[in-house]
């Protein structure tokens, strides 16, 4: 059997077919009586609209490509949650693309994306090629969720307050005694922002010569590396606040296997607050950097952006704040 059309429904309904094109869209210029035989109708003959024929009358598409920096990062779980609940309140869809594949595969998936014909695109966590990005946020409504670079005219960027997040992890490693810090520090402008500010706060606490920043690469692998490294040093620190959460996952597995037994003689903080953290065995102190939050923030500036393509740019913060947990104490021998 063929599927109902939009002519059947008017049919059933005894309206005209622009009627019912009215109904579906939501108009609120339909008499109630008119719109409650459309939807009767549409429920009794099973009708679902033609998504290909709505795109060409409308000119949209209702999805939106979200370019990932790596998916397997567990950060962008809540953000995307976040960000597809409001863009489902809209009616719009996710079309998910991962930008580790990307760069493996050469390809510019962004180009894909305006190539579909998006409504609007969200580039989440620092992507290699800004110039690409660039190129599409000149066809396309962009914004940037996660992080605040690249700065580009006419792309919003929503992300956490990375400066205050790490301050305030800082802050607590010295409210419980630690004066030999370390920070396993990431790459791009969020793993900047946090490691200048872990600086600043040790500085400003008169502990400059006793903070230690060892490089790292947001990996759990990169977190292990600079931990062994760390704890290799003639005089081993006595906390570790490593740049996200996978990194303090790799902090804790060398902890582990240089038989040192976390809290009682490492302290360690997160960042990110995410499930992992959360895992009863491993129960991190961590930064909640609000990532639902962020993703909801994201979908309403690009809704707002499409509705309104010369609006002036704008860069949204998220207030984060500390989960203390498990894995922080007072140092070996007390304050």
């Amino acid at each position: 059997m063929r599927s109902p059309t939009i002519r059947d429904v008017a049919a059933r309904a005894g309206v005209s077919k622009s009627l019912v094109s009215l109904v579906l869209r939501g108009s609120g210029s339909v008499r109630p009586e008119k719109r409650q035989a459309v939807l009767a109708a549409v429920e009794e003959l099973g009708y679902r609209p033609n998504a290909a024929a709505r795109s060409l009358s409308e000119r949209r598409t209702r999805t939106v490509g979200v370019l990932l920096n790596d998916m397997r990062n567990p950060w962008f779980v809540e953000l995307l949650d976040g960000l597809n609940s409001r863009l489902y309140e809209r009616g719009l869809h996710m079309l998910l693309a991962d930008g580790h594949l990307n760069r493996r595969l050469g390809e510019d998936l962004t180009r894909t994306f305006a190539e579909l014909r998006v409504d609007g695109l969200v580039a989440v966590g620092t992507l290699r090629d800004p110039q690409a990005l660039r190129t599409a946020a000149g066809r396309v409504p962009t914004v940037v969720a996660g992080t605040r670079e690249p700065v580009l005219p006419g792309v919003d960027v929503v992300a956490g307050d990375d400066e205050h997040g790490a301050r305030l992890a800082t802050e607590h490693l010295i409210a419980l005694g630690h004066r030999h810090i370390a920070h396993i520090a990431g790459q791009g402008a969020v793993g900047e922002l946090r490691r200048r500010s872990f600086e600043v706060t040790m500085r400003e606490h008169g502990l400059a010569e006793t903070a230690v920043v060892e490089q790292g690469d947001l990996t759990e692998e990169g977190g292990y590396r600079a931990t062994v490294r760390l704890l290799s040093r003639p005089k081993r620190p006595t906390a570790v606040f490593a740049v996200n959460d996978m990194a303090c996952v790799g902090a804790l597995s060398a902890a582990e296997e240089s038989d040192l037994r976390v809290p009682r003689d490492l302290s360690l903080v997160g960042y990110d607050n995410t499930y992992l953290s959360r895992l009863r065995h491993l129960w991190l102190t961590t930064v909640d950097n609000a990532s639902h939050d962020v993703g909801r923030r994201a979908a309403q500036r690009l809704l707002d952006r499409i509705d309104d393509p010369d609006r002036a740019r704008a860069v949204d913060l998220t207030v984060p704040f500390l989960e203390v947990r498990g894995t922080t104490a007072p140092p070996p021998g007390g304050v």
